[in-house]
């Protein structure tokens, strides 16, 4: 039986935004796979047409900064490209996930352009200068792996990337 989640997607203050329901595809020590469908009316979303009812395998993380959504059309599930949010580690629980978005978010189109979104918002953020710089590292390794097509974007298992430590370090520890 494929056991059902509570998707929380949190600000970076932790205020809930958004929640939604999928279904989990596996789980391991440090990351959840789940599927769930575009809960909201169509939008044209920088090029990409995301429909009500379209179709997304969600990876999150415990252990890293982001998460991915790789984006399937709802009328002949063809692969539309990948959604990632620069987040801090989500925090997965048996019937709930909570990931607390940064605001920067990167597509990548499904013939590879790359989109980074939301770079105004992600300056006006209140957070450590720590955070912001992990969350520009990771925005970083994650246009590199799109560029080459590694990782999640291949087609394959999400991989790790190496964006530094899960949880922020002390300023006199940070290697940066």
């Amino acid at each position: 039986m494929r056991t059902p989640i509570t998707v929380h997607k949190l600000d970076e203050t932790g205020r809930e935004v958004w929640r939604y329901h999928g279904i989990v595809l596996d789980r391991t020590n440090t990351s959840l796979t789940l599927e769930a469908h575009f809960d909201r009316e169509d939008v044209d979303f920088h090029g990409m047409l995301l429909q009500h009812g379209d179709r997304s395998v969600e990876t999150y993380y415990s252990d890293r900064w982001y998460n991915v959504f790789a984006i399937y059309d709802v009328d002949d599930d063809h692969h539309k490209g990948w959604y990632c949010n620069i987040t801090r580690p989500a925090r997965i629980e048996a019937k709930h996930m909570y990931a607390e978005d940064l605001a920067l978010d990167l597509i990548i189109t499904s013939d590879g352009e790359q989109i980074v979104l939301d770079e105004e918002e992600f300056a006006m953020l209140e957070i450590s200068p720590e955070e912001r710089q992990q969350a520009l590292k990771t925005l970083g390794h994650l246009q590199a792996m799109a560029a080459i097509r590694d990782g999640p974007f291949n087609g394959g298992e999400h991989v790790y990337i190496d964006t530094g430590p899960s949880r922020v370090p002390p300023p006199s520890l940070t290697a940066i």
